[in-house]
């Protein structure tokens, strides 16, 4: 539960046009898509994969860190780990039991005898959306327990993408036909407030102080 009287103490240090700007974004944030992205090998490359979550609207970047344990890339991401919530998960069948019990169906980018090209993928279904490694790609785990596979049309000789390019066509075209839809995609009334407070809290410098001061005030009875 959001302590509002909290969240207010902390805007009323913002400017209004911060506070108007975080309102703007939020209106346009989605956590009816979710992105995946499994043991990228290449830092850059999901950081950049974040950064495309952060433009687009996406709210939820899922990382899974079973091989290499790596840490976003600060200056790649251009201050989106400060917009964007990360889950990191120690293993796909973590992840992927998580990501069910919150209603996703599991969709793994990849060339499949049974895939869907991205023009025809069906939007109305929230669904997590799983991006492999540029060797590898996606493991057998993920690929066994996907619902379903998605692919990008591609009329050249080349046969993949990097990853941050493929995620970055994929969340674009994906949130662009979402935000033009009648499906119902946008954050409840009380996440919203869960991402101001967040947010603000990532605006201020020197917040531990600034917390700590409100809360002597303020004690909770």
């Amino acid at each position: 539960m959001i302590d509002i009287d909290y969240l207010n103490f902390l805007e009323n240090i913002l400017t209004d046009n911060r506070k108007e700007r975080f309102l703007e974004v939020l209106e346009k944030r989605t956590k009816h898509f979710t992105i995946v992205v499994e043991d990228v090998f290449q830092l850059h490359n999901t950081s950049a994969v974040m950064r495309s979550c952060e433009v687009f609207g996406i709210q939820e970047l899922n990382v899974i860190e079973q091989r290499y344990g790596k840490s976003i890339d600060k200056e790649i991401a251009m201050g989106a780990q400060k917009w964007v919530d990360i889950n990191k998960y120690d293993s796909v069948f973590n992840c992927i039991s998580s990501l069910k019990q919150k209603g996703y169906q599991i969709i793994a980018t990849t060339p499949h005898e049974n895939d869907c090209l991205l023009e025809d993928f069906d939007i109305s279904k929230p669904s997590a959306l799983f991006f492999g490694t540029e060797r590898d790609g996606l493991s057998p785990e993920i690929l066994e327990k996907a619902d379903g596979f998605l692919k990008i049309p591609m009329v050249g000789f080349t046969e993949s993408l990097n990853i941050s390019v493929s995620a970055a066509i994929i969340i674009q075209d994906l949130t662009n036909r979402l935000r033009r839809s009648d499906i119902d995609w946008k954050l409840s009334a009380d996440e919203i407030l869960e991402k101001r407070l967040a947010w603000a809290k990532n605006s201020i410098k020197d917040i531990k102080r600034i917390e700590a001061r409100y809360f002597e005030e303020n004690p909770k009875v």
